[in-house]
């Protein structure tokens, strides 16, 4: 009945914290353009702009109808270029998702000496797997007007018209992909970095809508709940789970069956909580298909698989009384030292991906110091704990077999006697 009641309020407790990230965390406001990028698109006489989630990049467009089922659109991209040869990019994308294969992109190549090529692409699965990109005049949007500025500090700009046809293009939910690379092979774009900005540089984007309203900075969203999630469930309530039977199932501080109870509650909370984060990771990794952190990936698969293992004790653990029951529990303590360890090399895997920064690294490290000191403090009671009463026990045995000092001169006296 108690465990029952533990894991009621565990799972309430996971509840509240995952209905708070969702409530505080979220910022889905769009932001304004920057002085220098809002002074081009009034030049250029672009209507609406945004700062775009990632690499630093800004979007300005114009649509206006045209011919024949068509919507022209005016676009205006700019991103800072800092490296002496490189590009930037941006285009749409025709299919379900905004996503790099598929997009019919703009890419402006930057030579060493600063000037800059412009270019249309179609971007295939080809260039995934290493192809060169090369030019294609045709990429069905009737592209005019194309030229692309050097607006000094390194920012580079794109502007072009297109023609979207509107059976292909839907202005409300438009596929956009934007790019930084910074390898060129003969004034061609190679790969660009695989980091966590890259693979997120898309969106689906309303471009009716005044301030751009997109969907894919739920994304971005998720994948900070995901941290979050990880670092409290994995990372945080499971290692107080391991502290608490360590220090108060026996020895120094006997607290039966209280130790049982929360080391249950906190290793359920903390299995719950990392769950819900390693659920929504799945669902981030299937949405980014064509990049996928392999090892952060394996880690969080281990991490689950022992963790449901370790919460399979709960009710297959072998009673007190059984012959292998040591065996289970070396191994039991064992795993659980093990797991700990995994999660908290996954964890900082994570941090380094979500390029978190110092923010998100230093408050895990906090976490972990909170945890290590409470650890240590613990460990040095109980071993000094240990040593009075070893030292009490051995001062008690020696007064109990040390003879009586009246006793040894009574029988000095009688030795003499008989002499």
């Amino acid at each position: 009945m108690k465990i029952k009641k533990t894991m009621s309020s565990s799972t309430l407790s996971t509840i509240m914290i995952i209905s708070f990230l969702f409530f505080t965390i979220i910022d889905v406001k769009a932001q304004s353009c920057s002085d220098e990028f809002t002074k081009i698109v009034e030049r250029k006489n672009i209507t609406e702009c945004k700062i775009l989630r990632t690499l630093g990049a800004e979007f300005g467009w114009k649509c206006y109808n045209g011919t024949n089922s068509t919507t022209i659109l005016e676009i205006l991209f700019g991103a800072y270029l800092e490296s002496s040869e490189g590009w930037i990019a941006w285009g749409v994308n025709p299919g379900k998702r905004a996503e790099m294969v598929g997009t019919k992109a703009l890419i402006g190549v930057k030579k060493h000496d600063s000037s800059m090529m412009l270019n249309t692409y179609d971007v295939t699965k080809e260039t995934k797997r290493g192809c060169a990109l090369v030019p294609m005049r045709d990429i069905g949007l009737n592209v005019s007007s194309m030229s692309t500025q050097n607006e000094g500090s390194n920012f580079y700009t794109i502007y072009a018209k297109l023609v979207l046809p509107s059976d292909v293009y839907n202005i409300t939910r438009l596929n956009h992909v934007w790019q930084i690379g910074y390898e060129i092979n003969n004034g061609k774009p190679l790969n660009h970095p695989t980091t966590l900005h890259n693979v997120d540089s898309s969106e689906t984007i309303d471009l009716t809508s005044i301030s751009g309203r997109s969907t894919g900075q739920y994304r971005s969203f998720l994948r900070s709940v995901h941290g979050v999630l990880n670092i409290i469930g994995w990372g945080t309530m499971l290692p107080i789970g391991v502290i608490i039977p360590r220090y108060f199932r026996v020895f120094p501080f006997h607290r039966d069956p209280l130790w049982f109870q929360l080391h249950v509650g906190c290793q359920l909370t903390g299995f719950l909580i990392g769950t819900s984060g390693w659920i929504i990771g799945l669902v981030l990794g299937h949405s980014s298909r064509y990049y996928i952190f392999h090892t952060h990936r394996d880690f969080g698969i281990l991490i689950f698989t022992f963790s449901t293992i370790q919460m399979l004790a709960f009710r297959l653990k072998p009673k007190d009384t059984d012959d292998y029951r040591k065996y289970w529990n070396m191994y039991h303590h064992f795993l659980g030292y093990g797991l700990l360890t995994i999660i908290v090399i996954n964890i900082f895997k994570g941090i380094n991906i979500l390029n978190g920064g110092s923010k998100w690294k230093w408050s895990y490290i906090g976490i972990l110091i909170c945890l290590g000191a409470i650890a240590f403090g613990l460990e040095l009671t109980t071993w000094i704990k240990f040593f009075i009463e070893k030292y009490n026990k051995t001062k008690s045995n020696n007064s109990t077999v040390q003879p009586n000092k009246d006793t040894l001169e009574d029988a000095s006296d009688k030795k003499k006697q008989k002499e």
